[in-house]
């Protein structure tokens, strides 16, 4: 049944067919991963056998796994996602390895674009010493980030807001941003995928870098006097991004690279 999976995901263009197979075969059949292969020879009930048929076609049709599962993996949190809420991604750890590492010792902090919650708990979990307030433009995605924060725990503040419209009069010392970044044309080129996922999370609009530009405009305004920013970025976006963010003041501006060794984000700090 892996192998023959494995092959059909494969045929249908999965960057990572064997994985794929291993997660949803497992959940079909109750096991974990490691099972698969301590308990090859386990008898599949008819039951099990229509589970993962359902899994698998649901996976041919190139909806993501994440969604398939209800849940998706972030720095130890197990986090809900579905419909209306982008799933995680490996990369954008950087973001929060970046501020458990530079954020000062009780700084309020404001994740811009909070999505499913993945960067607001995981600070709030690594970093407890900070006031973590996580804003979004999606009510569904807000909702799902209310229900994570409420199944993992953590202390995070949660914002309905346009950007930075509802948050009048706030300051943060540190802001951390995911926007989106894809620019209409890459979106509709992009894998098959995306198109599961919310197009608001993802694409800013005919250039890509709207929603950057808009985040190092508006960001002075929110931040503490020696404030820092980090957003993440589309790899050929890494000069645009620092023009943007030295444009608007900041200093010391950086450019981070993923464990590809793609530019993934960019970070600076005000005066």
């Amino acid at each position: 049944m892996l192998a023959r999976t494995t092959a059909f995901f494969a045929s249908k263009g999965s960057g990572s067919p064997r994985l794929d197979a291993e997660l949803l075969i497992s959940r079909a059949l109750g096991l974990q991963r490691i099972e698969l292969y301590t308990q090859h020879d386990r008898p599949v009930t008819g039951a099990e056998r229509d589970e993962a048929r359902a899994l698998v076609a649901r996976r041919g049709r190139r909806e993501p796994v994440a969604y398939i599962l209800g849940t998706r993996a972030f720095r130890g949190l197990e986090l809900a996602v579905g419909p209306g809420v982008l799933v995680p991604r490996p990369e954008t750890e950087l973001l929060v390895e970046w501020v458990v590492a530079h954020a000062p010792p009780g700084a309020a902090v404001l994740d811009w674009g909070t999505g499913s919650g993945a960067i607001a708990l995981s600070l709030a979990a690594e970093r407890p010493d900070l006031a973590v307030a996580a804003c979004d433009v999606s009510p569904d995605a807000l909702d799902a980030a209310r229900v994570n924060g409420s199944a993992v725990g953590g202390d995070v503040e949660w914002v309905l807001s346009d950007g930075f419209a509802a948050l009048a009069g706030r300051r943060f010392g540190v802001v951390v941003a995911n926007p989106p970044y894809l620019s209409d044309a890459e979106l509709e080129a992009a894998p098959r995928e995306l198109a599961f996922e919310p197009a608001l999370a993802l694409a800013a609009g005919p250039r890509g870098d709207e929603a950057i530009a808009a985040i190092c405009r508006d960001a002075p305004g929110h931040l503490d006097p020696r404030g820092l920013l980090i957003t993440e970025i589309g790899e050929a976006q890494a000069d645009g991004a620092r023009a943007l963010m030295e444009g608007a003041g900041f200093r010391d501006v950086a450019v981070h690279a993923d464990l590809a060794g793609l530019p993934r984000a960019v970070s600076g700090r005000l005066p």
